[in-house]
Protein backbone atom coordinates (compact mmCIF):
# COMPACT_ATOMS: atom_id res chain seq x y z
CA UNK A 1 0.00 0.00 0.00
CA UNK A 2 2.56 2.72 0.78
CA UNK A 3 5.53 1.69 -1.82
CA UNK A 4 3.95 3.65 -4.43
CA UNK A 5 2.65 7.08 -3.60
CA UNK A 6 -1.47 7.15 -3.85
CA UNK A 7 -3.12 10.08 -5.60
CA UNK A 8 -6.12 11.04 -3.77
CA UNK A 9 -8.52 13.84 -1.96
CA UNK A 10 -6.03 14.70 0.59
CA UNK A 11 -4.27 17.21 -0.37
CA UNK A 12 -0.85 18.56 1.95
CA UNK A 13 -1.36 20.62 4.51
CA UNK A 14 1.20 23.68 5.59
CA UNK A 15 1.19 22.33 9.21
CA UNK A 16 1.84 25.98 9.83
CA UNK A 17 1.13 26.88 13.91
CA UNK A 18 1.64 30.78 12.68
CA UNK A 19 -1.92 29.89 11.14
CA UNK A 20 -3.01 28.79 14.03
CA UNK A 21 -6.67 30.52 15.07
CA UNK A 22 -7.32 31.75 18.15
CA UNK A 23 -9.87 29.28 19.34
CA UNK A 24 -10.08 24.95 19.25
CA UNK A 25 -12.38 25.39 15.92
CA UNK A 26 -11.44 28.75 14.60
CA UNK A 27 -10.64 29.98 11.00
CA UNK A 28 -6.98 29.31 9.40
CA UNK A 29 -5.55 31.45 6.68
CA UNK A 30 -6.36 30.45 3.20
CA UNK A 31 -8.85 27.42 2.35
CA UNK A 32 -9.11 24.75 4.59
CA UNK A 33 -7.85 21.70 3.26
CA UNK A 34 -10.73 18.42 2.61
CA UNK A 35 -9.97 14.89 3.45
CA UNK A 36 -11.38 12.28 1.13
CA UNK A 37 -14.37 12.20 3.37
CA UNK A 38 -15.48 15.17 2.98
CA UNK A 39 -18.28 14.36 0.98
CA UNK A 40 -19.40 11.52 3.27
CA UNK A 41 -19.47 14.61 6.14
CA UNK A 42 -21.89 16.47 4.49
CA UNK A 43 -23.95 13.64 3.24
CA UNK A 44 -24.51 12.97 6.92
CA UNK A 45 -25.63 16.56 7.61
CA UNK A 46 -22.10 16.93 9.25
CA UNK A 47 -21.55 20.70 10.72
CA UNK A 48 -18.17 21.74 9.72
CA UNK A 49 -15.38 23.87 10.58
CA UNK A 50 -12.34 24.86 9.64
CA UNK A 51 -9.60 23.10 12.61
CA UNK A 52 -5.35 23.32 11.89
CA UNK A 53 -6.45 24.03 7.93
CA UNK A 54 -8.34 20.96 7.64
CA UNK A 55 -12.08 21.40 6.70
CA UNK A 56 -14.32 18.80 9.09
CA UNK A 57 -17.54 18.25 10.84
CA UNK A 58 -17.59 19.36 14.51
CA UNK A 59 -20.76 17.69 14.75
CA UNK A 60 -23.65 15.98 13.13
CA UNK A 61 -26.27 15.73 15.66
CA UNK A 62 -25.06 17.12 19.02
CA UNK A 63 -21.87 17.24 21.03
CA UNK A 64 -23.87 15.01 23.70
CA UNK A 65 -25.66 13.01 21.71
CA UNK A 66 -22.42 11.40 19.63
CA UNK A 67 -20.03 11.65 22.97
CA UNK A 68 -22.91 9.18 24.99
CA UNK A 69 -23.39 7.47 21.56
CA UNK A 70 -19.60 6.27 22.02
CA UNK A 71 -19.25 5.61 25.53
CA UNK A 72 -22.58 3.57 25.04
CA UNK A 73 -22.34 1.80 21.50
CA UNK A 74 -19.88 3.03 18.87
CA UNK A 75 -18.64 5.85 17.16
CA UNK A 76 -16.72 6.44 14.05
CA UNK A 77 -14.19 9.21 13.53
CA UNK A 78 -12.57 10.85 10.45
CA UNK A 79 -8.96 11.61 11.87
CA UNK A 80 -7.61 11.67 8.55
CA UNK A 81 -5.61 15.21 9.34
CA UNK A 82 -3.62 13.40 11.67
CA UNK A 83 -0.12 12.84 10.40
CA UNK A 84 1.05 8.94 9.73
CA UNK A 85 5.32 8.37 9.33
CA UNK A 86 6.88 5.20 8.60
CA UNK A 87 10.71 4.67 10.24
CA UNK A 88 12.61 2.12 8.84
CA UNK A 89 16.19 0.77 8.76
CA UNK A 90 18.35 -1.53 10.89
CA UNK A 91 18.18 -0.53 14.15
CA UNK A 92 15.64 1.58 14.01
CA UNK A 93 13.43 0.69 17.60
CA UNK A 94 17.23 1.35 18.95
CA UNK A 95 17.17 4.64 17.59
CA UNK A 96 13.86 5.89 18.29
CA UNK A 97 14.33 5.06 21.89
CA UNK A 98 17.35 7.38 21.79
CA UNK A 99 15.17 10.38 21.31
CA UNK A 100 11.90 9.23 22.84
CA UNK A 101 10.85 9.17 25.80
CA UNK A 102 9.17 5.23 25.81
CA UNK A 103 11.52 2.33 25.30
CA UNK A 104 10.75 1.23 21.58
CA UNK A 105 13.06 -2.78 22.82
CA UNK A 106 9.85 -3.95 25.05
CA UNK A 107 7.75 -3.55 22.11
CA UNK A 108 7.48 -6.97 20.19
CA UNK A 109 6.30 -6.37 16.51
CA UNK A 110 2.66 -6.22 16.43
CA UNK A 111 2.66 -4.20 19.83
CA UNK A 112 1.81 -0.18 19.51
CA UNK A 113 2.66 2.01 22.44
CA UNK A 114 2.68 5.63 23.33
CA UNK A 115 5.78 8.16 24.17
CA UNK A 116 6.71 11.72 24.07
CA UNK A 117 9.47 13.72 22.11
CA UNK A 118 11.55 16.14 23.91
CA UNK A 119 14.02 18.73 22.94
CA UNK A 120 17.20 18.89 24.51
CA UNK A 121 16.23 21.37 27.45
CA UNK A 122 13.53 18.61 28.35
CA UNK A 123 9.97 20.10 27.07
CA UNK A 124 7.80 17.80 25.34
CA UNK A 125 7.65 19.03 21.35
CA UNK A 126 4.69 16.17 20.56
CA UNK A 127 3.28 12.88 21.73
CA UNK A 128 2.73 9.89 19.20
CA UNK A 129 1.38 6.53 19.16
CA UNK A 130 3.66 4.29 17.56
CA UNK A 131 3.20 0.46 15.82
CA UNK A 132 6.06 -1.40 15.55
CA UNK A 133 5.44 -3.48 12.30
CA UNK A 134 8.88 -5.08 12.11
CA UNK A 135 12.19 -5.50 13.60
CA UNK A 136 13.25 -2.67 11.09
CA UNK A 137 10.08 -0.81 10.68
CA UNK A 138 7.80 1.36 12.95
CA UNK A 139 5.01 3.28 11.87
CA UNK A 140 4.00 6.73 13.95
CA UNK A 141 0.86 8.91 14.15
CA UNK A 142 2.21 12.53 14.90
CA UNK A 143 -0.99 15.42 15.72
CA UNK A 144 -2.59 16.85 12.97
CA UNK A 145 -0.45 20.30 13.18
CA UNK A 146 2.89 19.07 13.85
CA UNK A 147 4.12 16.77 10.90
CA UNK A 148 6.32 19.03 9.29
CA UNK A 149 7.80 19.97 13.03
CA UNK A 150 8.39 16.17 13.98
CA UNK A 151 9.26 15.24 10.36
CA UNK A 152 11.98 18.35 10.48
CA UNK A 153 12.98 17.25 14.16
CA UNK A 154 13.50 13.83 13.65
CA UNK A 155 15.37 14.02 10.25
CA UNK A 156 17.99 16.42 12.22
CA UNK A 157 18.52 13.30 14.52
CA UNK A 158 19.20 10.39 11.82
CA UNK A 159 22.43 8.80 11.93
CA UNK A 160 24.66 10.24 9.63
CA UNK A 161 25.63 6.65 8.35
CA UNK A 162 21.88 6.75 6.58
CA UNK A 163 20.77 3.66 7.96
CA UNK A 164 17.30 5.24 9.11
CA UNK A 165 15.04 6.16 7.16
CA UNK A 166 11.50 8.32 7.49
CA UNK A 167 8.73 7.89 4.80
CA UNK A 168 5.74 11.23 5.33
CA UNK A 169 3.04 8.87 4.50
CA UNK A 170 0.24 11.56 5.73
CA UNK A 171 -1.05 12.77 2.25
CA UNK A 172 -1.97 9.62 0.88
CA UNK A 173 -3.53 7.95 3.77
CA UNK A 174 -7.11 8.39 4.88
CA UNK A 175 -6.92 7.52 8.62
CA UNK A 176 -10.74 5.92 10.72
CA UNK A 177 -11.20 5.94 13.98
CA UNK A 178 -14.08 3.08 15.31
CA UNK A 179 -14.61 3.51 18.92
CA UNK A 180 -17.04 1.93 21.40
CA UNK A 181 -18.16 -0.92 23.41
CA UNK A 182 -19.34 -2.28 20.34
CA UNK A 183 -16.99 -1.17 18.03
CA UNK A 184 -15.24 -4.35 17.77
CA UNK A 185 -18.11 -6.61 16.78
CA UNK A 186 -18.89 -3.93 13.93
CA UNK A 187 -15.07 -4.45 12.64
CA UNK A 188 -15.63 -8.05 12.98
CA UNK A 189 -19.08 -7.83 10.71
CA UNK A 190 -17.40 -5.72 7.89
CA UNK A 191 -13.76 -6.27 7.53
CA UNK A 192 -14.02 -10.11 9.24
CA UNK A 193 -13.04 -11.29 13.05
CA UNK A 194 -9.29 -11.50 11.87
CA UNK A 195 -9.02 -7.84 11.72
CA UNK A 196 -10.82 -7.43 15.00
CA UNK A 197 -6.94 -6.81 16.68
CA UNK A 198 -6.70 -6.31 20.54
CA UNK A 199 -6.13 -3.32 22.37
CA UNK A 200 -2.49 -1.79 21.54
CA UNK A 201 -1.90 -4.68 19.00
CA UNK A 202 -1.33 -4.15 15.54
CA UNK A 203 -1.55 -5.82 11.62
CA UNK A 204 -1.48 -5.53 8.39
CA UNK A 205 -5.31 -5.51 6.99
CA UNK A 206 -6.26 -9.30 6.82
CA UNK A 207 -8.32 -10.19 3.70
CA UNK A 208 -11.72 -8.86 3.59
CA UNK A 209 -15.01 -8.93 1.81
CA UNK A 210 -14.12 -5.21 0.44
CA UNK A 211 -10.57 -5.80 -0.42
CA UNK A 212 -9.56 -3.17 1.33
CA UNK A 213 -5.73 -2.99 2.55
CA UNK A 214 -3.58 -1.36 4.44
CA UNK A 215 -3.25 -1.01 8.89
CA UNK A 216 -5.30 -1.38 11.98
CA UNK A 217 -4.37 -0.98 15.42
CA UNK A 218 -6.41 -1.39 18.52
CA UNK A 219 -5.74 2.19 19.64
CA UNK A 220 -7.73 5.43 20.25
CA UNK A 221 -8.51 8.86 22.10
CA UNK A 222 -11.60 7.82 23.83
CA UNK A 223 -10.26 5.52 25.96
CA UNK A 224 -12.77 2.89 24.72
CA UNK A 225 -12.08 -0.30 22.96
CA UNK A 226 -12.16 0.41 19.23
CA UNK A 227 -9.35 0.63 16.53
CA UNK A 228 -7.99 3.23 14.45
CA UNK A 229 -7.71 2.01 10.38
CA UNK A 230 -4.71 3.53 7.66
CA UNK A 231 -5.78 3.30 4.11
CA UNK A 232 -5.41 4.49 1.03
CA UNK A 233 -7.38 7.49 0.38
CA UNK A 234 -9.43 5.95 -2.84
CA UNK A 235 -10.70 3.20 -0.33
CA UNK A 236 -11.96 5.73 2.49
CA UNK A 237 -15.04 6.77 1.51
CA UNK A 238 -16.33 2.76 0.25
CA UNK A 239 -15.39 1.88 4.03
CA UNK A 240 -16.78 4.82 6.40
CA UNK A 241 -20.25 3.61 4.18
CA UNK A 242 -19.68 0.28 5.14
CA UNK A 243 -18.88 0.35 9.17
CA UNK A 244 -21.59 2.59 9.43
CA UNK A 245 -24.39 0.51 7.69
CA UNK A 246 -23.30 -2.59 9.50
CA UNK A 247 -23.02 -0.37 12.48
CA UNK A 248 -26.56 1.00 12.30
CA UNK A 249 -28.02 -1.61 14.37
CA UNK A 250 -25.47 -1.59 16.80
CA UNK A 251 -26.04 2.15 17.78
CA UNK A 252 -22.80 3.32 15.84
CA UNK A 253 -23.10 6.93 14.37
CA UNK A 254 -20.88 9.13 12.62
CA UNK A 255 -18.69 11.49 15.16
CA UNK A 256 -17.14 14.71 15.32
CA UNK A 257 -14.06 17.09 16.57
CA UNK A 258 -16.61 18.56 19.64
CA UNK A 259 -17.42 14.81 21.29
CA UNK A 260 -13.67 13.74 20.69
CA UNK A 261 -12.48 16.51 22.40
CA UNK A 262 -14.93 15.86 25.65
CA UNK A 263 -14.30 12.14 25.30
CA UNK A 264 -10.36 12.57 25.62
CA UNK A 265 -10.72 14.81 28.77
CA UNK A 266 -12.86 12.70 30.49
CA UNK A 267 -10.33 9.90 29.86
CA UNK A 268 -7.72 12.27 30.75
CA UNK A 269 -6.03 12.35 27.39
CA UNK A 270 -3.28 15.14 26.69
CA UNK A 271 -4.00 17.46 23.89
CA UNK A 272 -0.92 18.81 21.74
CA UNK A 273 -0.63 22.42 21.59
CA UNK A 274 -3.37 22.86 24.58
CA UNK A 275 -2.04 20.76 27.56
CA UNK A 276 1.18 21.29 26.42
CA UNK A 277 2.94 23.45 23.58
CA UNK A 278 6.69 23.65 22.73
CA UNK A 279 8.14 27.00 23.15
CA UNK A 280 10.00 26.14 19.58
CA UNK A 281 7.32 27.11 17.86
CA UNK A 282 7.38 30.59 18.53
CA UNK A 283 3.89 30.85 19.39
CA UNK A 284 1.46 31.97 22.30
CA UNK A 285 -1.10 29.80 23.52
CA UNK A 286 -4.51 30.03 22.77
CA UNK A 287 -5.67 30.95 27.14
CA UNK A 288 -3.93 33.40 28.79
CA UNK A 289 -1.59 31.81 30.91
CA UNK A 290 1.97 32.98 32.39
CA UNK A 291 4.75 32.53 30.53
CA UNK A 292 6.22 28.69 29.15
CA UNK A 293 3.21 27.80 31.14
CA UNK A 294 2.93 24.84 28.62
CA UNK A 295 6.54 24.33 28.27
CA UNK A 296 6.26 20.68 30.12
CA UNK A 297 8.23 17.65 30.32
CA UNK A 298 6.87 13.85 30.62
CA UNK A 299 6.87 13.72 34.16
CA UNK A 300 4.91 17.05 34.56
CA UNK A 301 2.42 15.57 32.96
CA UNK A 302 2.00 12.40 34.92
CA UNK A 303 1.39 10.50 32.43
CA UNK A 304 1.91 6.76 33.73
CA UNK A 305 2.57 4.89 30.60
CA UNK A 306 5.01 6.60 28.02
CA UNK A 307 7.71 7.54 30.19
CA UNK A 308 10.65 4.60 30.75
CA UNK A 309 13.12 6.42 32.59
CA UNK A 310 15.29 3.81 32.98
CA UNK A 311 16.95 4.20 29.86
CA UNK A 312 18.69 6.88 28.34
CA UNK A 313 17.19 9.49 25.77
CA UNK A 314 16.80 13.13 24.71
CA UNK A 315 16.14 15.70 27.59
CA UNK A 316 16.10 13.00 30.18
CA UNK A 317 17.84 15.08 32.65
CA UNK A 318 14.37 17.31 33.22
CA UNK A 319 12.51 13.95 33.55
CA UNK A 320 14.67 13.07 36.51
CA UNK A 321 14.24 16.94 38.10
CA UNK A 322 10.57 16.60 37.61
CA UNK A 323 9.89 13.44 39.35
CA UNK A 324 11.43 14.45 42.57
CA UNK A 325 9.46 17.80 42.89
CA UNK A 326 8.00 19.01 39.85
CA UNK A 327 4.61 20.25 39.35
CA UNK A 328 1.76 17.87 38.29
CA UNK A 329 -1.13 17.64 35.65
CA UNK A 330 -3.95 16.99 37.62
CA UNK A 331 -7.81 16.22 37.84
CA UNK A 332 -10.42 18.68 39.08
CA UNK A 333 -14.12 17.70 39.25
CA UNK A 334 -16.54 20.56 40.32
CA UNK A 335 -18.43 19.84 43.63
CA UNK A 336 -20.67 22.71 43.01
CA UNK A 337 -23.00 24.27 40.07
CA UNK A 338 -21.26 27.08 38.02
CA UNK A 339 -19.51 28.06 35.30
CA UNK A 340 -17.70 25.17 33.23
CA UNK A 341 -13.85 25.25 33.72
CA UNK A 342 -12.25 26.46 30.55
CA UNK A 343 -8.37 26.72 29.94
CA UNK A 344 -7.18 30.14 31.97
CA UNK A 345 -8.80 29.52 34.77
CA UNK A 346 -6.88 30.27 37.52
CA UNK A 347 -7.30 27.53 40.53
CA UNK A 348 -6.94 29.01 44.28
CA UNK A 349 -6.34 27.83 47.61
CA UNK A 350 -9.69 29.30 49.38
CA UNK A 351 -12.36 31.67 48.41
CA UNK A 352 -10.36 34.39 50.41
CA UNK A 353 -9.51 37.54 48.19
CA UNK A 354 -6.04 36.71 49.45
CA UNK A 355 -6.27 33.05 47.88
CA UNK A 356 -3.01 31.46 46.78
CA UNK A 357 -2.39 30.37 42.96
CA UNK A 358 -2.26 27.05 42.84
CA UNK A 359 -1.92 26.53 39.40
CA UNK A 360 -3.85 27.27 36.12
CA UNK A 361 -6.38 24.89 34.01
CA UNK A 362 -5.47 23.85 30.38
CA UNK A 363 -8.25 21.88 29.29
CA UNK A 364 -11.58 21.65 30.84
CA UNK A 365 -15.67 21.64 30.54
CA UNK A 366 -18.90 19.75 31.23
CA UNK A 367 -18.50 16.13 31.25
CA UNK A 368 -21.71 14.53 29.02
CA UNK A 369 -21.08 11.16 30.90
CA UNK A 370 -21.34 12.74 34.34
CA UNK A 371 -24.45 14.58 34.10
CA UNK A 372 -22.26 17.25 32.63
CA UNK A 373 -20.58 18.12 35.76
CA UNK A 374 -17.53 20.34 35.66
CA UNK A 375 -14.42 18.13 35.09
CA UNK A 376 -10.95 19.98 34.88
CA UNK A 377 -7.17 19.28 34.02
CA UNK A 378 -5.28 21.39 35.29
CA UNK A 379 -0.80 22.15 36.71
CA UNK A 380 -1.05 22.90 39.86
CA UNK A 381 1.75 22.79 43.19
CA UNK A 382 1.54 22.10 46.52
CA UNK A 383 -1.71 20.09 46.46
CA UNK A 384 -2.89 16.28 47.42
CA UNK A 385 -5.22 14.02 46.31
CA UNK A 386 -8.75 15.14 47.65
CA UNK A 387 -7.84 18.55 48.46
CA UNK A 388 -10.70 20.98 47.61
CA UNK A 389 -9.86 23.99 45.83
CA UNK A 390 -11.69 26.93 43.83
CA UNK A 391 -11.50 27.57 40.06
CA UNK A 392 -11.80 31.13 38.85
CA UNK A 393 -14.62 30.36 36.48
CA UNK A 394 -15.81 33.91 36.14
CA UNK A 395 -14.73 37.31 37.02
CA UNK A 396 -17.35 37.00 39.96
CA UNK A 397 -17.66 33.18 40.55
CA UNK A 398 -14.80 31.03 42.23
CA UNK A 399 -16.88 27.22 41.92
CA UNK A 400 -15.26 24.70 44.53
CA UNK A 401 -13.62 21.65 43.16
CA UNK A 402 -11.82 18.78 44.25
CA UNK A 403 -8.28 17.49 43.07
CA UNK A 404 -8.79 13.71 41.72
CA UNK A 405 -6.25 11.60 39.22
CA UNK A 406 -7.86 10.89 36.18
CA UNK A 407 -9.29 9.12 34.25
CA UNK A 408 -12.86 10.74 35.64
CA UNK A 409 -15.08 7.52 34.65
Amino acid sequence: MWDNPLKGARKPCPHNFLHRSTSLWGVSEGSPMRTALHQSHLDASGKMVDFHGFELPIWYSSIPEEHLATRNAAGLFDVSHMGFFRFSGKGVRSWLSSIATQEYLNFASGRCGYTHFLDHEGRIIDDMIFAVRSETEVLGVPNASMVEVMLDWFTSLLPPDGSISIDDLSEQTSILALQGPSAIAVISEVLGEDNAVGRFRCQNIAANQLNVDGWIQGTGYTGEAGVEIFVPNRDAPGLWSALLEAGTPFGLVPVGLGARDTLRLEKGYLLSGQDFLWPGLGIEPDAALPDDFLARDSAETAVPYGLDIKHDFVGRERVLVSLESGPRWDGLICLERGPSPRPGHAVLSSEADDAETLGYVTSGGPSPSLERKGIAMAYLEGVEQGQNVWIQASPRRRVRAQVCRPPFL
